[in-house]
């Protein structure tokens, strides 16, 4: 199917009667109405009209009460953030967005039972559109990250209708296109980005929280801006290994995080051990050549470095015994 023939709308806001304008309007027709007929009825007691005004009086008042009942039926309010579009026997001409008591057309559709623009889609209801912001807690799903390794993860959305012709007719429903697309996005995202241990200054999924959530924002925005929904916020809400390896990853980061303690260990030692030796020889307490000197570090290395109690000897001969 070539989508270059598919129409693409754009919301036209239009206005229409108030409804508690056109409610005792109607209703003082249809009062008066059924009094003709009435009337009409009542002439047929007559002998000497014989039926002759009966019949043109009480046909027009008939076919009136019937075009009054349908114009009853063109009344439908509007809570606030709600819209409803308008359709004319397949032809879309426009949106209603203010809320109240209004009075429109009679033969605008109704939706069918099951429609995506009903507001409560098991009940035949107008065409209605909620515009307010909604939120989609994403189920975890399990992916592969950019290094191929297994993780589970999920995103919250919040979206909201923003053109509701586009929501309407560019798409068949729109709230599952909102679901599917925003899976697809952060499945995309997923596979684009490591999880951790990045190369330099590269972005992973669990130090640049906030930028993964920008980027997943504009991708579900390019996505969803054909359905007319805006995305507000895409935010992870959880990030993890998958169970598989999640054991293996968890003493691989162990094992990281002793390098890393060992490392600060080491540094501070070589640094305390230079400034030993430093102090020392400036303020001349003890003079040691090389091989004493090595022999003190190699000792403060132990000490400083070691995991367990150091237990020191004490020696009461002289310096070299």
């Amino acid at each position: 199917m070539d989508a270059s023939n598919l129409r693409s709308f754009r919301e036209n806001r239009v206005t229409v009667l108030p409804g508690w304008l056109m409610f005792p309007l109607l209703f003082v027709l249809l009062v008066g109405d059924i009094a003709v007929i009435i009337y009409s009825l009542t002439l047929t007691l007559r002998p000497d009209l014989e039926g002759r005004e009966f019949w043109w009086i009480f046909v027009p008042a008939v076919v009136a009460l019937a075009a009054i009942i349908a114009l009853l039926m063109g009344f439908f309010t509007l809570q606030p953030n709600e819209g409803r579009v308008l359709i004319l026997f397949g032809a879309y001409k426009g949106t209603v967005r203010e809320s109240g008591f209004h009075w429109g057309n009679p033969f605008y559709t109704r939706s069918p039972k099951g429609s995506a623009l009903s507001v409560q889609p098991r009940n035949p209801a107008r065409y209605k559109i909620s515009l307010r912001a909604r939120t989609l807690n994403g189920e975890k799903l399990k992916v592969n990250d950019k290094r191929g390794n297994p993780i589970e993860i999920a995103a919250v959305i919040v979206w909201r209708v923003n053109d509701t012709a586009q929501a309407a007719f560019d798409v068949d429903d729109y709230e599952k296109y909102v679901q599917t697309q925003s899976e697809t996005s952060l499945r995309h995202i997923a596979s684009a980005y490591a999880y951790d241990d990045g190369e330099g200054d590269e972005i992973t999924l669990r130090s640049g929280v906030d930028e993964i959530s920008q980027a997943l924002r504009r991708e579900l925005q390019e996505r969803l801006d054909k359905a007319g929904v805006i995305v507000d916020e895409a935010r992870l809400t959880h990030l993890a290994y998958a169970p598989e390896i999640a054991q293996a990853m968890l003493r691989r980061q162990q094992a990281e995080a002793v390098i890393a303690a060992r490392q600060k260990i080491v540094h501070g030692a070589v640094s305390m051990v230079e400034m030993a030796l430093k102090d020392l020889a400036e303020k001349q307490v003890v003079v040691l050549d090389d091989e004493r000197k090595a022999a003190m570090v190699s000792n403060l290395m132990v000490v400083l470095c070691g995991e367990s109690e150091v237990h020191p000897v004490i020696n009461t001969g002289t310096l070299y015994n």
